[in-house]
């Protein structure tokens, strides 16, 4: 009689043991703070391009209770260039409410970790999981491909009804011990061997009894969401520059780029010293083109058509648009969006 097949759960344990990453700035600590700062950043972003983030925040907020006596424009502008600015706004939210309701001690346990701003069941269970071994199931985009795969559910995941049966695998398949390794071992085992394409699957531990291999639709499986075609918007950005200084605006919470810093915007189909002197009451002394650019967001592109703008004055009229002068010398301390900032640094100072 042949010998039973080890159980998936053993199965990630062990290649992750083996094959795992373990070198990562934020394992080898059981403190909820460091790993939600972590898992919050991972969303959506790649480990690479987190890791300097990662560091250089943690180095200026070290505990909760010093993000949570920051400001809104410090703590984007350390986040600026990772994108998806609402999980930034999300973590000072969550910071004041730890500080305000738990005492400043931030929270370990699932349930309460649920609770929090922009924290999610999946971020939940995953910071359960590393920061006090709590047997919690996670879902996020790697966990879901090599669940979905290995359990053969098929569908678009982002659908309730598909979802609620991959939550059932993933909550059946928990390790009764090791929860951490397990943990990890699902996102790497996505991040490096069952990837969105060509999935390397000689690789993998529990390739013996993939549905999705077995059956060859890996690239069916998991399914996808069908997308429209995506939408563009054609803007002008101004670059109104006077006295080694640019004229900013404060953009609002909700849409793109929240709460960060921007340039101010306008049609482009009216002249910019039309519009500067319109919105902003600010004369224009001298105008020349810049090189358009497109910057690309989940559902839309914006096509972007700058000015270089000399101003003739900083006098503005009283019923102009809100806005703020920002030395150039002081960009990198701004909470402005990367291509704002790319576009600023090639604009010579003047």
């Amino acid at each position: 009689m042949p010998a039973a097949r080890p159980s998936f759960a053993s199965r990630i344990v062990s290649w992750q043991e083996a094959h795992g990453r373990h070198d990562l700035p934020w394992q080898g600590t059981r403190d909820p703070y460091r790993i939600w700062l972590s898992e919050v950043m991972l969303q959506q972003t790649q480990v690479a391009t987190v890791i300097p983030y990662y560091r250089r925040f943690l180095a200026r907020f070290p505990t909760v209770r010093a993000l949570g006596a920051a400001g809104e424009d410090e703590v984007l502008a350390l986040w600026s260039g990772l994108g998806y600015y609402a999980r930034a706004r999300n973590l000072l939210a969550a910071a004041h409410a730890v500080c305000e309701r738990m005492g400043g001690e931030f929270p370990a346990a699932f349930d309460a970790l649920a609770t929090l701003p922009g924290i999610g069941r999946s971020t939940a269970g995953a910071i359960a999981a590393f920061a006090s071994g709590e047997r919690r199931a996670i879902l996020d985009a790697n966990a879901r491909r090599v669940l979905a795969r290995h359990a053969g559910v098929e569908g678009d995941l982002s659908r309730p009804a598909i979802l609620a049966p991959l939550w059932a695998e993933a909550e059946a398949r928990l390790p009764a011990a090791g929860i951490e390794a397990y943990t990890q071992g699902l996102m790497d085992l996505g991040a490096a061997i069952c990837l969105p394409r060509e999935p390397r699957c000689t690789a993998c531990p529990v390739h013996g009894d993939c549905a999705a291999r077995i059956s060859r639709r890996t690239s069916e499986i998991p399914g996808r969401k069908v997308r429209g075609e995506k939408r563009r918007r054609s803007i002008a950005m101004l670059v109104v520059l006077a006295a080694g200084e640019v004229l900013l605006e404060k953009r609002p919470s909700s849409g793109i780029w929240g709460g960060l810093w921007s340039l101010p915007e306008a049609d482009v189909a009216i002249a910019p010293a039309e519009a500067l002197a319109r919105d902003w009451g600010i004369e224009a002394a001298e105008v020349s083109p810049l090189e358009p650019f497109a910057h690309a967001f989940t559902h839309f592109t914006l096509d972007v058509t700058p000015w270089r703008i000399r101003a003739r004055g900083v006098k503005r009229a009283a019923d102009a648009k809100p806005a703020t002068w920002l030395p150039l010398a002081e960009l990198d301390g701004a909470a402005l969006p990367s291509p704002v900032r790319r576009l600023l640094r090639s604009v010579a100072p003047g």
